[in-house]
């Protein structure tokens, strides 16, 4: 997400910190610049011009021209000003003490919105809450289904009534079963549209009557750009959003949207949709994503990935035969698994402080592929080989590379991946533990 809009910025900053000292004549060129950028990543024209002229203000000022590094306070401003535009704090779920807490989930037909109820559904029963689910979709074939399905993957409780034709009293019923069964929380998938027509607000206008969401939330599609905002501001009118949900963020290299909603609605976004597995779901911190715009990095998103994929305890092992410099194959195959359990390699090298400026990593493809085919090499290896690399000689890589569907030449890359990664954990045990251990990070 933002790739274009982070390249086109750090052009920008590259320029600015390379002057000894800025003057009116080289803001106003750096602006003019910066309000392309967000033209071009679709951000809505009358949020760019308050932008930039919120930006030109604070930098023409005389802190920032007497500044020892002016380039540098520039980019400080910015990332100022884009967290104030996205909503300067995350906002959270408002459950209002009510039980079951009603969630209602609202948009146009193709946003999301069911594999979205599935995604929230699993983030708060991560945060310890009972959470159930219903379909009030009654015109999409297999829409029940679908939620069905997605629901036994998180082993949430899924309510539904395939007899029943209104969605209002489908809705109702859910409540009370779900209130009878101890559920905390219910998610209400509602019906979409192509468009928003009378039809489609009269329904939804009625299941907020009958069930008094705490939460009335909109699942918009990041990919349609101001689409999404206009979208946005016209269910508001009519239903008065709590917030929004931007799905497909992965898709979208320009990120207008994002830039754009609380500005134009004056409502926060409170998730993002990452990915189209059921964990890929955010919570939105304003000031992270402008880190992120900004190649600064996030990381703490990426510690609370880390937390969340890897077991504390098998972390302690692994620190363990680290220390022991026993650091095997079938070690590099778990962690491996630990790494994609956090998301999309792109993704994580993102949250990683300047790792986009690095050109190497910036141009190497994260292929996924690539750890399939490593942790299919390891797979073919007997017991023996991936606990001492040494024995593997010829004629055992030739027989490892037919097991795995891979060649010869991939065998070997795996190990001399394995064997500088061996050297390197070595490297890390002379001070760099302790430093991991007190919670900081290497880079």
């Amino acid at each position: 997400m933002f790739e274009n809009l982070t390249e086109r910025l750090n052009g920008v900053f590259k320029k600015l910190k390379g002057r000894g000292v800025l003057d009116e004549e080289s803001v106003t060129a750096a602006l003019k610049d910066i309000r392309i950028a967000l033209l071009e990543a679709d951000v809505h024209f009358k949020v760019v011009r308050e932008f930039v002229e919120d930006v030109r203000v604070s930098a023409l000022g005389q802190e920032v021209l007497d500044s020892i590094t002016p380039g540098q306070q520039v980019v400080k401003i910015v990332h100022e000003r884009l967290v104030e535009l996205m909503g300067t704090t995350g906002s959270q779920i408002n459950f209002a003490k009510k039980f079951p807490a009603p969630i209602m989930l609202v948009g146009l037909q193709g946003c999301g919105k069911t594999t979205t109820a599935a995604k929230l559904a699993g983030h708060l029963k991560g945060q310890g809450r009972r959470v159930a689910l219903v379909s009030a979709d009654v015109y999409r074939p297999a829409a029940m289904e679908q939620l069905s399905v997605l629901g036994s993957q998180i082993d949430a409780g899924v309510f539904n009534a395939p007899d029943m034709t209104d969605p209002v009293a489908i809705c109702l019923q859910a409540l009370t079963e779900a209130e009878r069964n101890g559920f905390d929380t219910l998610i209400i998938d509602t019906a979409g549209r192509l468009h928003i027509d009378e039809e489609l607000m009269g329904e939804l206008e009625r299941i907020r009557d009958a069930c008094q969401p705490t939460e009335i939330l909109l699942i918009a599609d990041a990919m349609t750009g101001q689409d999404a905002v206009a979208v946005a501001k016209r269910f508001d009118e009519l239903l008065d959003i709590d917030g929004v949900i931007l799905t497909k963020m992965d898709g979208d290299a320009r990120g207008g949207a994002a830039l754009s909603l609380r500005k134009v609605t004056g409502k926060p976004i409170k998730f993002v949709g990452v990915g189209e597995k059921i964990d890929a779901l955010e919570v939105f911190h304003p000031d992270r994503m402008a880190s992120r715009i900004l190649a600064m990095g996030d990381i703490l998103t990426l510690v609370e990935k880390a937390q969340t994929a890897i077991d504390e305890k098998d972390a302690r092992k692994f620190e363990e035969r680290i220390r022991k410099d026993s650091f095997s194959l079938e070690d590099l195959k778990e962690q491996l698994q630990q790494i994609r359990k956090m998301g999309p390699l792109q993704d994580l090298l993102g949250m990683i402080p300047g790792a986009g400026k690095i050109k190497a990593l910036k141009n190497a493809q994260m292929d996924e592929g690539e750890l399939t085919k490593t942790t299919a090499i390891i797979d073919s290896m007997t017991l023996k080989e991936r606990r001492n690399y040494k024995i593997i000689n010829g004629q055992r890589r030739k027989r490892i590379a037919q097991g795995s569907g891979t060649t010869v030449q991939d065998v070997n890359r795996t190990l001399k991946n394995y064997i500088h990664m061996k050297k390197m954990m070595k490297k890390l045990t002379k001070g760099g533990i302790k430093s991991l251990r007190r919670g900081n990070l290497p880079f």
